[in-house]
């Protein structure tokens, strides 16, 4: 069948172009008119060169949105909350924006959990944030609810573990020797590969179900210090020292001991079943089994 014209096909926003955004754009440059929102002008090369057409505005300036209003009737909303508050001004300031639209997936956090004690979380269990950044996330989570509902839009929800990718490892972390927790002590984590997460938006585009929360998680059972080990052993790096809770939290930032405070698991049948993705990526282990530089050999 020959492509389909670029005026022919159907118009999609992507609202925050960041990697993974980026990572999308050549699965979508074929089916839609793709529409890209970014507050730089020095990125609209970048942009136009992966097939998208750019559009300079700026979440935290309302005014600038008004161009966004009927501009693509399905929407990708990859942008995060600014970084104050415990309301989402940006995803508000959007859908005063936009109006109504057909369909958008929404790239949320399995933050919004808090701590489960590492148990295995289902996207049914309550809503239950330790931190203001995730308080943000669920509030924006309830606005594009109210939205959708009132606008008739098919909204779908991922809620979105650690993202890692061959680019995206704790090499740094690990070169400067940043300590991690003590087995005792340490909490479970879950993670998804960059480009796998750019497949499950894709999927939810095309089958998600409206109002529909999915994890987008690999299946990783691994507690976080055991990954920066497997990340360090991967590249013949020391592996992290191991200190007990109490000694960490003036060891590490506020930030890094926010996510060392929180312990779960996410399950992954909705992913399976519904969105009925096959990870490229199925764990962190054979990501760095791939990654792992070959040996040596002998002249």
């Amino acid at each position: 069948m020959p492509e389909r014209p670029a005026f022919a096909r159907p118009r999609l926003l992507i609202v925050g172009c960041g990697d993974v955004g980026m990572r999308l754009l050549p699965l979508l440059a074929a089916r839609f008119r793709v529409f890209a929102l970014t507050s730089q002008p020095e990125r609209r090369a970048e942009l136009r060169a992966l097939g998208a057409m750019p559009v300079v505005a700026d979440l935290d300036r309302p005014a600038s949105l008004e161009r966004l209003r009927h501009l693509a009737p399905w929407v990708l909303h990859l942008a995060p909350p600014q970084a104050d508050g415990d309301h989402d001004r940006r995803t508000r300031h959007l859908v005063a924006a936009l109006g109504a639209v057909a369909r958008m997936v929404y790239v949320s956090t399995s933050g919004v959990y808090g701590d489960c004690g590492g148990a295995l979380v289902s996207e049914q269990r309550p809503v239950a944030p330790r931190n203001a950044r995730a308080r943000r996330r669920v509030d924006a989570e309830r606005v594009l609810r109210a939205w959708a509902v009132a606008n008739g839009t098919a909204l779908s929800i991922l809620r979105v573990p650690g993202i890692y990718a061959d680019d995206r490892l704790p090499l740094r972390r690990l070169e400067q020797g940043t300590p991690a927790l003590r087995a005792q002590d340490d909490v479970y984590t879950s993670h998804v590969h960059a480009d796998d997460l750019a497949r499950i938006v894709l999927a939810a585009l095309w089958r998600g179900r409206p109002g529909r929360v999915v994890h987008a998680v690999d299946g990783t059972r691994m507690k976080m210090a055991d990954y920066f080990d497997a990340v360090a052993d991967a590249f013949g790096l020391a592996r992290p020292p191991r200190l007990a809770r109490a000694d960490l939290e003036g060891a590490v930032s506020p930030m890094l001991l926010s996510f060392m405070s929180e312990s779960r698991q996410l399950d992954d049948t909705r992913l399976k079943r519904e969105l009925r993705v096959r990870l490229r990526h199925p764990d962190v282990a054979t990501t760095l089994a791939r990654l792992r530089p070959a040996p040596a050999t002998r002249p």
